[in-house]
């Protein structure tokens, strides 16, 4: 019994550590030697940066812009900012304002560039985290570096970009028209898309890792946490930063340092100083210091690499590397090994056939089960709690809580499953089918996805475990316990890592996860009596967990409930409506929306750009107000062969943020220009712009110093074209106009959509 407490104790001790060591525990403060990163001092730039929502163009961006200049003029460093009118992949056009800084090296190498950006997304979003924390990361690792009197080999850049958030325009803007960009031969982004947990390393290459790798285990940071598995999935998936722009049109390398947990807080004004976790701060600083010290003297004309390496990190041996070469060796020696030890085990009569397949059924079962209620559990809660759809993250203030539910449940059936098939003598033959399964996920990997190959660890040492169990009539646990700290220490933080990063629609991948911790956790846990009692203890502590998760499901002024709304006028037909993305209404929405709202109709196929693509759900009749329309002026219009070309200049009449234009996808342009900016063809395949369009949608324009929108654009000369063109202001609760109420302290404005807008439809007819 002693033996199985320890056994246990070690169990439990592996998992501990394996999430202890993802971040520091202990904050720098202001006594920290002035040669070191001390986060209270970068804390003091915070509370500067994040007093308000500073999103490109309005009046805080330009103070949170002076500011970050006066800061870096302190250190001694020689500034300047570069402006000009940009579009990104997603059509939206607008004109940052770069910060740039450069310290001169001792030769003449690859420079290193620190990249971040100052700008918070539109329109209340406060970007504590997102990016300010980068930025203050920046300004306090600079600041510790030249104290301690370092001299860099290579020239450091600094490049704090504005517009990050209306889709990289600050970096088009650099990597595409600024001279230095040819100098830069490696990128340190830091980022955020929550505001706390571990922050994750992820490279940006168009080759191969392995040379950023050899040099990321040399410049050896304290905390990393990296494995190519995330690396390959951030590869296949939307999640574009700045240092995305450097990588595909720079061919410059790169590594992004970015924080994902609360995600709840992302680009919300819950984004604050208050609500930044300060171990998550600190674990910035120390990735920037011994990258920025490595790398300042590195060289880096040698980071481009054809080869892959795969990597995870683990406790006390921090990053663990190897070659994509090594994937099939050690795939095909550890099948050879499982088939070896099966034939041995069979020869000295441990493992039986009817046992071994007992171990399938119950493996099978508690994936398949666990697997089932993870994603149909997680639907199901979303059915009693419509709620939750409002947040658009996809990851609920109580989603932690959740998450211990679904692994909760999951151990709970698996104890009961295996408490089915369990006997004093089966356990070699129980361990046989996780083993099985987890060399059949390692043979998909290897051709599938290959950064995930490092699952292979684990299986080793659960094949030494079933040597020791076919060896050994009463093997040791204690022994048994330690051969299963790898698949705890490497696997654990995944188990959290999916739901936080992808939303709990993932909670089923935890489940089937933890199902196969689990299988190779037979060893220990296999030996456990009274299963049933485990499972039942398991069952009573998910219970339990649910209601903290029911009892903490209210929208508080903690965790404020999101939601929308917007003032539309229609200047064609004269009518006016109020609408809302919300599903679920509350008391903020219904006063203008009223308890029975119409479904959104006014914009027709129009969706004004958003992360998730998110449209109008609700929409009532409104009051027409005398709101001041755009001034929209034609002009040039020439016909040259069978294309007809117009000027159009539309000229804002109030402070409008945004201007979004949409025509119909059966309309031909065969030219198009955005203030100056050409539109290219997506190919030389394509005989015009905005070709094979999705939506009517053409592009967006983020206005900034009440700059006019001026388009020049040539079409058929024969097409009747007509451009919706819809001006939006942020300025619904402070217009005098209108009399909308404060939210209450438990709301707060939905993220990633056009909110809290004043918005004015008209059409551009070209006939």
């Amino acid at each position: 019994m002693f033996k199985k407490l320890i056994a246990i104790l070690v169990l439990c001790l592996a998992v501990y550590l394996s999430f202890d060591a993802l971040l520091p525990n202990k904050i720098s403060n202001l006594d920290t030697p002035l040669s070191q990163f001390s986060t209270d001092r970068a804390l003091v730039h915070l509370a500067e940066i994040s007093k308000a929502p500073h999103y490109t163009g309005n009046k805080e961006n330009a103070r949170v812009r002076h500011y970050i200049i006066s800061e870096l003029e302190k250190l001694g460093l020689i500034t300047e900012t570069q402006e000009g009118f940009t579009n990104s992949q997603w059509n939206n056009f607008t004109k940052p304002v770069n910060i740039l800084a450069r310290i001169k090296g001792e030769s003449n190498s690859k420079a290193l560039m620190l990249l971040t950006h100052y700008d918070s997304n539109p329109h209340s979003s406060i970007g504590a985290s997102d990016a300010g924390s980068g930025v203050v990361t920046i300004l306090e690792g600079l600041r510790a570096y030249l104290a301690e009197g370092n001299t860099p080999k290579n020239d450091i850049i600094v490049c704090i970009t504005d517009a990050e958030e209306l889709g990289l325009n600050g970096a088009e803007l650099f990597v595409n028209k600024h001279p230095w960009a040819k100098d830069v031969g490696l990128v340190l982004n830091f980022e955020a898309r929550g505001s706390g947990g571990p922050s994750y390393m992820l490279i940006e290459t168009n080759g191969g890792n392995a040379n950023l790798m050899k040099e990321f285990v040399a410049a050896n940071p304290e905390y990393p946490v990296a494995n190519s598995l995330a690396y390959s999935i951030y590869k296949m998936l939307p999640n574009d930063t700045d240092l995305t722009v450097f990588r595909r049109d720079g061919n410059i390398e790169g590594f992004n340092f970015a924080f994902i947990d609360d995600h709840f807080d992302y680009h919300t004004a819950n984004d604050n100083y208050q609500r930044l976790d300060r171990n998550t701060l600190e674990h910035q600083g120390t990735y920037l210091m011994p990258l920025l010290k490595h790398f300042s003297q590195a060289n880096l004309t040698n980071l481009k690499s054809t080869e892959d390496y795969i990597y995870f990190n683990v406790p006390f041996f921090k990053t663990v590397t190897y070659p994509f070469s090594w994937i099939i060796p050690m795939l095909v020696i550890a099948f050879v090994a499982f088939i070896a030890l099966l034939i041995y085990g069979f020869k000295q009569r441990q493992l039986k056939g009817k046992e071994i397949g007992k171990g399938f059924i119950a493996f099978l079962l508690s994936l398949l089960i666990s697997g089932l209620v993870g994603f149909f559990g997680w639907k199901l809660i979303l059915t009693i709690y419509p709620e939750y759809n409002e947040i658009l993250h996809g990851f609920t203030y109580n989603g932690h809580t959740y998450i211990w539910f679904f692994v909760l449940l999951t151990l709970a059936i698996s104890f009961y499953v295996y408490g089915k098939v369990y006997k004093t003598n089966n356990v070699s033959s129980l361990l046989v089918a996780p083993l099985f399964f987890w060399l059949l996920i390692c043979a998909l990997t290897a051709f599938g996805l290959k950064g995930a190959s490092y699952f292979i660890i684990p299986v080793y040492f659960g094949l030494i475990a079933l040597f020791v169990l076919i060896r050994q009539q009463k093997p040791s646990l204690i022994v048994l316990a330690f051969l299963c700290i790898p698949v705890l220490f490497i696997m654990s933080p995944l188990i959290k890592m999916f739901p936080v990063g992808l939303g709990l629609k993932i909670l089923f991948v935890t489940a089937i996860l933890l199902v196969l911790i689990f299988g190779l956790c037979l060893p220990v846990l296999g030996f456990l009596k009274h299963k049933k009692r485990w499972s039942y203890g398991f069952f009573t502590l998910a219970i339990i967990s649910f209601f903290v998760a029911h009892f903490n499901s209210q929208f508080t002024e903690d965790s404020p409930k999101p939601n929308s709304l917007v003032y539309a006028l229609d200047a064609d037909k004269n009518t006016a409506v109020w609408a809302t993305y919300d599903n679920t209404l509350d008391t903020y929405t219904t006063n203008f929306l009223g308890e029975t709202p119409d479904k959104a109709k006014a914009f027709g196929n129009n969706t004004f750009g958003s992360k998730y693509g998110t449209g109008f759900s609700y929409s009532k009749s409104a009051p027409i107000k005398n709101i001041s329309q755009p001034k929209i002026e034609i002009s040039n219009d020439t016909i040259i062969g069978n294309l007809r070309s117009y000027n159009i200049c539309i000229i804002p009449q109030r402070h409008v943020q945004r201007i979004e234009l949409f025509s119909d996808t059966t309309n031909v342009f065969k030219n198009f220009k955005v203030n100056g900016v050409k539109i290219e063809n997506k190919s030389e395949e394509d005989s015009a712009v905005f070709n094979n369009r999705k939506s009517n949608r053409l592009f967006c324009y983020y206005v900034t110093n009440d700059e006019p929108l001026e388009l020049e654009i040539s079409v058929p000369k024969n097409q009747e074209t007509n451009i919706e063109l819809y001006e939006a202001s942020n300025d619904l609760l402070e217009n005098e106009l209108f009399s909308i109420p404060k939210r209450s302290k438990d709301m707060i404005p939905k993220p990633f959509v056009l909110n809290d807008a004043i918005i004015i439809k008209k059409t551009i007819s070209l006939e």
